[in-house]
């Protein structure tokens, strides 16, 4: 098989890991596939880092043969596609000639399991390896490891990468029973502990380096979990989220949406969630990261799902109207972060102000918040809401979406952190 035809199987075998987003791909749906990849065959992704900017990566598989059965899986053993193969040295190539034309910034690299989870890591680490130390390559690279190879493999990879990432692909040890029996929820937490380890050891060593500094390693990790492939709510994808993130420190987790593949099994949905379901866990993942929120305040005992037709924030801030109004020029920064439509910068913003003239409703217009959202919840020098229109039954219909802006499908591109982070600029 030519390059150029391995190129385009295994690009788009690689498009359903939303470890590094890509803002290109035109289908998550690969019935019907001709060997698109995610960004029409070459295999081109777009990422985005942690402070915004866009960066090209080569996203492939080393090969979609696979040993495991993951019913989700396009590349299962199971499967009736077309499989493919790179050997390391087609992909150093590959990546060395996309980078040289600047077509790439860096290479995001996984594969199916081949013979031994130490073997694939093995083949993996080999091309990280030739394009660090033989080519000296000096572009991001991102690593898929295997929770099963071993911990000294996955220390090596983490030297040679920028970023590594163990998939969890779903939340409970029942679900992967059911869906993946060959993945154990204990042993992948594991792997991620060996990681933050190796993360920690080496951040310290560096700070306190006298003389030469050891060598760097990964900068963190991330996990990718799947939607709406099986039974598990929202609370308790959030509560595995919150867990991992909280005890291995994970850079960020990515929700990916069940997407339909050419002859599924049996057990799996017959349609796939609704898209904008991954994107209230995106909203939801946001406020327990950075304003406080926990996941029983997001979710119930008799609501587990987060609703559909509202932001997580705004959901909450309705089922909790005695907390509101809440005085702008008085609250504390925790409070504020409660306020539909305030994000962290808007907050931010509101602190400084309001330390040399008492806030109003015309600073909050030049401070560009988001008006018809924040006024029935706020209290200013000049206004305070009626506490009739604050608790009466008509205010949630004031915020539900038109019909239409529900009926997300997979027809368009998945979110990008990029849409998720307006969290951060006053959207939420």
């Amino acid at each position: 098989m030519d390059i150029d035809r391995k190129l385009e199987i295994l690009a788009d075998a690689a498009k359903y890991d939303a470890s590094c987003a890509s803002s290109g791909a035109t289908r998550k749906d690969s019935r019907g596939s001709k060997g698109v990849g995610s960004t029409g065959g070459a295999g081109i992704c777009h990422s985005y880092t942690p402070d915004g900017r866009c960066v090209s990566l080569l996203k492939v598989l080393m090969t979609n043969v696979c040993l495991y059965d993951c019913h989700y899986c396009i590349n299962r053993r199971s499967s009736n596609v077309q499989r493919a193969r790179f050997t390391p040295e087609e992909i150093v190539s590959l990546t060395l000639d996309f980078y040289k034309r600047n077509y790439i910034e860096g290479l995001f690299l996984s594969s199916g399991i081949i013979q031994s989870a130490d073997h694939t890591m093995e083949l993996v680490i080999s091309v990280a390896r030739q394009l660090r130390e033989k080519h000296h390559f000096r572009g991001y690279i991102h690593l898929k490891t295997i929770p099963e190879a071993s911990p000294e493999l996955i220390a090596v990879a983490g030297r040679l990468a920028d970023r590594i990432s163990i998939n969890i692909e779903l939340p409970t040890q029942q679900g992967l029973d059911l869906l993946a029996p060959e993945k154990n929820l204990a042993r992948t937490e594991a792997a991620m502990g060996h990681i933050r380890e190796k993360i920690d050891e080496n951040r310290e060593a560096r700070r306190t380096a006298v003389a030469a500094k050891p060598p760097p390693f990964a900068t963190g990790q991330s996990t990718q979990m799947l939607v709406g492939a099986d039974a598990a709510t929202d609370a308790s994808i959030l509560l595995r989220a919150n867990h991992l993130s909280g005890h291995y420190r994970l850079r960020r987790v990515y929700y990916s949406g069940f997407s339909p593949i050419p002859e599924p099994s049996v057990i799996l949905p017959l349609k796939p969630p609704p898209l904008v379901r991954e994107h209230r866990l995106y909203q939801a993942d946001w406020l327990l990261r950075f304003y406080g929120f926990h996941v029983s305040e997001l979710t119930t005992e008799s609501g587990p799902n987060l609703d559909l037709h509202l932001d997580p924030k705004l959901a909450w801030a309705l089922r909790n109207r005695g907390s509101f109004p809440i005085d702008l020029n008085k609250a504390p920064r925790e409070s504020l972060l409660r306020i539909p439509g305030l994000g962290v910068r808007s907050v931010d913003r509101i602190l400084s102000a309001r330390r040399h003239t008492r806030l109003r409703l015309a600073d909050l217009l030049q401070l560009r918040l988001p008006m018809k959202k924040v006024m029935p919840f706020i209290i200013t020098a000049d206004y305070t809401p009626a506490r009739s229109g604050l608790d009466g039954d008509a205010l949630p219909t004031v915020f539900m979406p038109p019909p239409q802006q529900l009926e997300f499908s997979f027809d368009g591109p998945s979110p990008t952190p990029e849409d998720h982070s307006a969290s951060r600029s006053g959207e939420l």
